[in-house]
């Protein structure tokens, strides 16, 4: 059986390889047929950003998105992604709140050579953005946390490669984002998700014990956002692909395509309700087609290291040694792991941001210490797994010596930010140097709240929350204030989000807007009040709670005088000019084409593309490609009769309703029979045939409506 799944994976890896190099080549001709004027602006900007290349505030250069599935990163690949930011960027690599890697200012003619060095290790650019299905996250801890129920990080890695590349997953109403958590803990914050899994073990009737996940969808942040709810309170680990299968078909037929706004899975399942949604997604489940499913037993957790011997306490750790910036570092990042003997260590880096130079002599310290892979977390920090006790007062004087020994992971004095108006065209005030003058404020003037853990400070350079400032019990979010002199930098202030378990959460609200640099102020009332007031192991949200909205409103509220305005009030953290909203055109949301002769080329490439599926026996892929090609050129007919319409269901109406008519189909059915026939039939070679014919001879009937409308407005 071992050599037969070795066979196989030795045959996909083939296919994989063959599939990427095509990916990097076409990344180059594109690249060069849009310098050209060959290929509308909008359509190349999608295709770009489906391969992780995202414009940046700056004219002329990319910032590319490294994706990296739970974050796990092995040494040899963060030393190829240290000598690809060398060679194509600046030497500076930023963590992002999803566990992927970004590397800025990259010269969009070098992105395919870039990618094909990343690729060397296995790396992958793939659906980084655009209207995808985003980096699969996962709790850092998974494998090694002493309250799991089992690893999930097989779970994420699968559900990762599964979704890769996959038809129905590319040009999507918007990104879709999944997260697994690795306990009711929900340290993976799934609740903010479009699918969030938390593990959950059942024993069925013959009593043996099943892995399986509690499920919730619908969740997300941004300007608007939405808490998850519950699609299933257990469903099997092995029917986890397929039910996220069928939801993103669901939400690729019926998500909102021209307000991008409201194109949010959230939204769908807003406006459905989650019953009406499941429905949807169980009638989907007919067409698809498994090349592999999850298997429990295969996905096992493999114990790399055998467990010594029990584990140290904390105390015993610190207990014999006299370095006090040591005692300081193992109480807030090191934590005993479920393997008896071993500890794993958070590296905290500021704001996500370290050099490359750092990156290689990390993985150096990581060959020695600890085990050969490490996990970007989603704190924007480093977790180091398998140390020996022995080792660790070793490991922390080498990281302070490369600069990443800093105590107070994942406490009120780390920062989680996004990089803000550094490099994003929607950042609209600075919130990188601000979180580096609220950490250094939290140090000198509230020591002790380094071990603090119950707040989070977060911060967005727009209210598109890339920071995740809905999530903290303290939040920022960038904006503006006009006042008679000109305009302020501004911060809108939020409280009282986080976590509260198994998929539930509190979503931070907003209290009072006020000028950039009176931040610093800002903390000192918030904490001062909160320690000076609180009840007795009264955490933040629970004082939040009791205070209510109002009492903070008029807490800060001194702080919005605007009469008492001094020039640097004028000018944004860590600039030197006087502040303006530069806000550009932002790519987070990828982007929506109404271009008549785009849709039908988009048409017919999607039947070329259906054509290469069927010969490769990849029915489901076929139908699915060709699925989007009959829409696409339904919906290219109805803009040329001035029929707008926004999602892939409306088309469908709309087609039948105003054009119908006009077409011979050869049966009794209409273009809603024909085009559904995606979601009612098995996914087998014959059905594939049939379906791709008829999918065919509708384009052609369309090209020559098309063709002849054209004509007469010539005429």
């Amino acid at each position: 059986m071992t050599l037969f799944r070795e066979g196989i994976e030795n045959l996909k890896s083939v296919a994989t390889k063959v599939l990427i190099e095509k990916d990097i080549i076409e990344l180059g001709e594109k690249i060069q047929a849009f310098k050209f004027g060959l290929i509308h602006e909008d359509k190349f900007k999608a295709l770009r950003l489906a391969r992780g290349v995202y414009g940046q505030r700056q004219t002329g250069v990319q910032m590319i998105r490294i994706k990296l599935p739970f974050g796990k990163v092995t040494t040899q690949q963060l030393r190829r992604i240290a000598e690809v930011s060398d060679e194509y960027s600046t030497g500076i690599l930023h963590i992002t709140t999803r566990q992927d890697i970004q590397i800025h200012y990259v010269n969009l003619d070098r992105t395919p050579e870039l990618w094909a060095e990343l690729e060397k290790d296995e790396i992958t650019l793939r659906e980084a953005c655009g209207n995808t299905v985003r980096n699969v996250t996962a709790s850092a801890l998974a494998g090694i946390d002493k309250n799991e129920l089992f690893d999930v990080s097989p779970y994420a890695d699968q559900v990762f490669r599964y979704f890769l590349r996959k038809p129905f997953g590319q040009e999507l109403g918007r990104k879709i984002k999944i997260a697994f958590s690795s306990s009711e803990e929900d340290d993976a914050f799934t609740f903010i998700h479009d699918f969030g899994f938390i593990p959950k073990l059942h024993i069925d009737e013959n009593g043996k014990l099943i892995r399986g996940f509690k499920v919730v969808v619908g969740g997300g942040l941004g300007a608007q956002p939405f808490l998850a709810k519950t699609a299933y309170e257990f469903i099997e680990a092995t029917e986890i692909l397929g039910f996220i299968e069928a939801a993103i078909r669901v939400f690729d037929r019926y998500g909102e395509r021209n307000n991008r706004n409201k194109a949010r899975l959230k939204y769908i399942i807003g406006k459905l309700g989650v019953d009406q949604f499941i429905e949807l997604v169980e009638k989907e489940k007919t067409a698809i087609q498994f090349n592999e499913s999850i298997d429990n037993e295969l996905y096992d957790h493999e114990v790399q290291f055998q467990e010594l011997y029990k584990t140290v306490s904390i105390e015993n750790l610190i207990s014999k040694t006299t370095n006090s910036s040591f005692i300081e570092w193992v109480k807030t990042n090191v934590i005993p792991q479920k393997q008896n003997g071993y500890y794993a260590a958070f590296v905290k880096i500021s704001l996500g941001n370290f050099t490359t130079d750092q990156a290689r002599l990390l993985t150096e310290i990581i060959s020695k210490y600890a085990a050969n892979d490490a996990r970007f977390t989603i704190d924007q920090s480093v977790l180091l797994k398998y140390i020996l006790p022995e080792n660790l007062e070793k490991l922390y004087t080498e990281l302070s010596e490369i600069g990443l020994g800093e105590s107070g992971y994942n406490s009120l004095a780390d920062v989680t930010a996004c990089p803000g108006t550094d490099t994003c065209n929607l950042g609209i005030s600075n919130s990188t140097n601000v979180s580096t003058e609220i950490e250094h404020l939290i140090r000198a003037e509230f020591p002790e709240l380094i071990y603090e853990q119950n707040i989070k400070i977060k911060i967005s350079g727009c209210m598109n929350s890339c920071g995740q400032h809905g999530l903290a019990q303290i939040g920022f979010h960038g904006s503006s204030i006009k006042v008679d002199k000109g305009t302020l930098p501004a911060l809108q202030v939020l409280l009282g989000g986080g976590k509260l378990g198994n998929g539930e959460g509190l979503i931070a609200e907003k209290v009072i807007k006020l000028p950039s640099k009176r931040v610093l102020d800002i903390i000192r009332f918030l904490i001062t009040d909160f320690l000076s007031l609180k009840d007795e192991n009264e955490t933040f949200n629970e004082y939040y709670t009791r205070q209510g909205n109002r009492y903070f409103y008029d807490l800060l509220k001194p702080l919005a005088d605007t009469s008492n305005l001094v020039d640097s009030d004028f000018i944004d953290w860590g600039n030197d000019e006087k502040f303006k909203t530069a806000i550009g055109i932002g790519e987070c949301a990828g982007v929506m084409i109404d271009l008549v002769g785009t849709l039908f080329y988009d048409a017919e490439e999607k039947m070329m593309l259906a054509n290469e599926s069927l010969a490769e026996q990849r029915y489901g892929d076929s139908i699915y490609q060709a699925y989007s090609g009959g829409i696409h050129a339904a919906k290219a007919l109805l803009l040329q009769n001035n029929i707008r319409c926004n999602t892939h269901i409306g088309i469908i109406n709309d087609f039948d309703i105003n054009l119908g008519k006009d077409f011979n189909f050869n049966k009794e059915y209409t273009f809603s029979d024909l085009i559904t026939q995606i979601n009612k039939e098995v996914p087998n070679g014959s059905f594939a045939k049939k379906y791709l014919k008829d999918i065919s001879e509708l384009i052609s009937t369309i090209k020559l409506s098309l063709d002849k409308k054209n004509n007469t407005n010539e005429k």
